[in-house]
């Protein structure tokens, strides 16, 4: 691996800084009038401050998960957020304006229906197509990768997953088992062989499948981008600007499943070590391209198994935080600043994870400790957290107040902390959100 995802570089800084500059400015950004521009700005300002562990001069920065709350606030369902561009649209401005938080959270979960009907996905089951219109989508968990598959990943991920898994995962995409090796093509005679499958009626169904696709996600995309600049546009900078995973989950959630990798760190150690090895540039590379694309500076990665729950402490150290941390600091070397969302509890991470570059990273934490958060990784990374998503579901408005006072004396006292929800929002009772955002704002103001 490449020098440069070991160590920070030493113009990260400098890099960062840009970022930042870009960010803050908001350039192309069709705000709706001078003031909506300046609270675009300070609000940035305050993320900016809270990241690089300043102690800001106005006050903590409010930024939860949105979740699927907005739709179920606005009245309406899972169904017609996928299918119909314009629901969504509305469902996610009455959210902002209503309870105004710092940070705008964009509906790009919420991803189009008619996108997945035409590929036929495998992977997951969605509104009208395996469970009701009101519900949302849930992964169907399974091996889509066989353990003795490990050295065909390593090899060659693109190919892997153009001829393995994508015909595992789309119905209509199969024919793309039969896709050509391209490598091999860099001789005249070499070229027929290579066409050849694309002659087949099969693998033309395929490639119109694709395009069909394409031109809808093209208009989901859109509408998405309408969205964002209106919302925007109003003074919320978006809280992230990006997507990759650590290159452990990438394995764990979609290729061998929960239960395939976790026999896997005994049966396949060596094979699962190099395969997340071998991701690491292409999950560093994911996140570098959205964030220039949107002018951003944050990649979300959520962590969906490195929980103290899921590994023992030296099964996390030596199979999940080596490639996660060369995933991080490749992305600081590029400006970035990942965004780690640390589903469950890493009340046994917390020394492990503090081995970072110091003021380049937001760890977002669900059911941390943020007292030992605050004691460990605080001391060298923003945190963020983490409002119980029960509490705001069964809690009282006064409930959710207290707990929002406790964790900002505790995890916010001395800046580097932004308050936010420790799960997305559905669920929740809209007074109980209303009272976190307010409440938050009021009392988190730093003397």
């Amino acid at each position: 691996m490449k020098e440069r995802f070991v160590e920070e570089s030493g113009d990260a800084e400098k890099k960062q800084e840009e970022r930042f500059r870009i960010w803050l400015t908001g350039e192309g950004i069709p705000f709706t009038n001078a003031n909506a521009e300046a609270a675009y700005r300070n609000r940035v300002t305050l993320m900016k401050d809270a990241i690089q562990l300043k102690k800001t001069p106005d006050r903590i920065p409010v930024c939860p998960s949105a979740g699927f709350f907005p739709m179920q606030y606005a009245g309406i369902t899972m169904y017609d957020a996928m299918y119909d561009y314009q629901a969504l649209a509305r469902a996610w401005e009455i959210y902002h304006q209503d309870f105004e938080p710092d940070a705008y959270n964009g509906p790009t979960t919420i991803v189009p229906g008619k996108v997945l009907d035409i590929l036929d996905l495998k992977l997951y089951q969605w509104p009208g197509h395996g469970v009701a219109k009101d519900r949302e989508y849930q992964y169907v968990e399974d091996e889509y990768m066989k353990a003795e598959e490990y050295q065909d990943l390593i090899d060659d991920p693109t190919a892997f997953f153009l001829n393995v898994y994508f015909p595992r995962i789309f119905g209509s995409l199969k024919p793309l088992a039969s896709f050509p090796l391209l490598p091999p093509v860099n001789e005249i005679p070499l070229v027929p062989p290579a066409v050849m499958p694309f002659g087949a009626e099969s693998m033309k169904a395929a490639l119109d499948s694709l395009s069909r696709a394409g031109e809808e996600a093209l208009r989901w995309r859109a509408a998405v981008r309408e969205i964002s600049g209106r919302i925007i546009g109003k003074g919320y900078p978006a809280f992230s600007g990006g997507f990759t995973k650590a290159p452990f989950d990438v394995i764990g959630d979609s290729l061998r499943g929960t239960r395939g990798i976790m026999l896997d760190m005994f049966r396949y150690r060596d094979e699962l070590k190099e395969a997340c090895e071998r991701l690491v540039p292409s999950m560093i590379k994911c996140a570098v391209t959205a964030c220039r694309a949107n002018g951003h500076i944050m990649p979300f990665i959520p962590l969906h198994k490195g929980a103290d729950g899921f590994m023992s402490q030296e099964q996390f150290k030596t199979f999940y935080w080596p490639s996660l941390r060369k995933l991080i600091v490749g992305l600081i070397n590029d400006g970035l600043v990942p965004q780690l969302f640390a589903e469950g509890g890493y009340n046994n991470r917390l020394e492990v994870i503090s081995d970072i570059p110091k003021a380049k990273v937001l760890w977002w934490f669900d059911r941390t400790d943020m007292k030992r958060a605050r004691e460990t990784v605080g001391k060298v990374a923003c945190l963020a957290g983490n409002v119980p998503l029960d509490l705001l579901c069964t809690g009282t408005p006064d409930e959710v107040k207290t707990y929002c006072k406790e964790l900002i004396d505790v995890a916010g006292a001395d800046g580097g902390f932004i308050l936010s929800t420790g799960a997305g929002m559905q669920g929740s009772k809209a007074a109980n959100v209303k009272a976190m955002m307010d409440f938050a704002k009021e009392y988190g103001v730093y003397k």
